[in-house]
């Protein structure tokens, strides 16, 4: 098996792009990334596009295609992989296994979502597809509820008060200030997080992150290679994905991410890594609660002491365990089926050096960690700065 790194980044500023479809934010994602790595559209040997809604909200499946028609990658092979939430992470799964089995020599991993389109119902059912259509969705269940009722039942689990989850957010605002692709660049005040209206009680405005549009795209290829490419390239250590229950009340534990905690023992398994090992780390921070809950599932914080991190200030920038360095979900926005593969692309620029203001100090070893669902998939990629 060939190792696999990261030569090239691109993305668009995620927020609402009115003016843009799939094709042309793929295409300015694309672009950026094969600028990034020094190479041509003609270099390309194969094209896996994430994304979550296109069929829904686009009225557009094969999404990936049309991103390669209109790149001007004629003839390659590309195809869609869809796992909600988690479509980009897959993404970057399957584009690195294409490299490692030999199968291709050069991948272009995109994650692409354009949502804000439609507004209202038309997409509140889109995003309920990502629920148990029989048991969940077809009786009004939309995700922000399950979220809701998981975090409600959190802190009656745990006697935490909502204000204690505060600190992911005002983490999360300040990080993103500092991005000028996030959406959100404002930062909030103490005391803001739970006097904000209501989304779903006990989730707020100011807890839940925006749905978004926006196209991250990666170029990856050889380790060997790419050490003759770039001069630094980021190494992906360790890859796994695993998957729960769709509906949330079909677990054993509604407090305990399961999916997370098999892929990312996987890969610190795979990596031959610990958790202490690694030196910032992004999360599927969606809502509060799910960062929380990913925090107690993949081995930096006890069962019901998630919050706590936020609380005693070790999220930030130089921070114990530095999270949502570029705003997270939360600032920089959720553009769904996109959202893996920007999780991954920040974390290869901090490992860079490249991060700016926003850059954790001498990292060199980091985790993304996307979500499907609420926690129904869940895929762990682990990178490595190469010097």
């Amino acid at each position: 098996m060939q190792d696999v790194s990261i030569v090239g980044i691109g993305m668009t500023p995620v927020g609402e792009h009115w003016e843009l479809g799939l094709r042309e934010l793929s295409q300015q994602a694309i672009q950026a990334a094969l600028e990034d790595a020094g190479l041509r559209l003609q270099d390309v040997n194969a094209l896996v596009v994430g994304n979550a809604l296109g069929t829904y909200i686009n009225n557009q499946s094969h999404v990936a295609a049309l991103v390669a028609d209109y790149a001007g990658l004629h003839g390659v092979e590309a195809f869609r992989v869809e796992a909600m939430d988690a479509s980009g992470g897959v993404a970057l799964r399957q584009g690195m296994q294409m490299i490692a089995s030999g199968a291709a020599e050069v991948v272009l991993v995109v994650g692409v979502e354009n949502v804000t389109d439609v507004v209202g119902a038309a997409r509140h059912n889109a995003l309920a597809t990502a629920l148990d259509a029989e048991f969940e969705a077809a009786h009004g269940v939309t995700p922000v509820a399950v979220a809701g009722m998981m975090m409600r039942r959190y802190m009656h689990e745990y006697g935490v008060a909502l204000n204690q989850f505060e600190g992911f957010s005002i983490n999360a605002h300040l990080n993103g200030s500092k991005n000028q692709n996030a959406m959100y660049r404002n930062k909030l005040k103490p005391g803001a997080f739970a006097a904000a209206p209501a989304v779903a009680d006990p989730v707020t405005l100011f807890d839940s992150a925006p749905d978004a549009d926006g196209a991250c795209a990666l170029v990856l290829t050889r380790t060997e290679r790419a050490k003759d490419m770039i001069p630094v390239p980021v190494r992906v250590k360790s890859s796994a994905a695993a998957t729960d229950t769709l509906a949330v009340h079909s677990r054993e534990d509604v407090l305990f991410l399961r999916a997370a905690n098999v892929a990312a023992g996987r890969a610190y398994q795979l990596a031959g890594i610990a958790p202490t090992d690694i030196h910032l780390l992004e999360l599927h921070d969606a809502y509060t609660i799910l960062t929380a809950l990913q925090l107690e599932a993949i081995g930096f914080a006890e069962r019901g002491r998630g919050w706590g991190l936020a609380v005693d200030n070790k999220i930030g920038l130089t921070g114990e365990l530095p999270i949502s360095t570029f705003g997270g979900l939360k600032a920089r926005g959720n553009p769904l089926g996109a959202t893996g593969v920007y999780q991954a692309a920040e974390v290869a620029l901090q490992l860079r050096g490249t991060a700016g203001e926003n850059q954790v100090p001498n990292a060199r070893i980091g985790m993304a960690l996307n979500l499907g669902g609420l926690g129904t998939t869940a895929v762990a990629h682990i990178l490595e700065r190469v010097d």
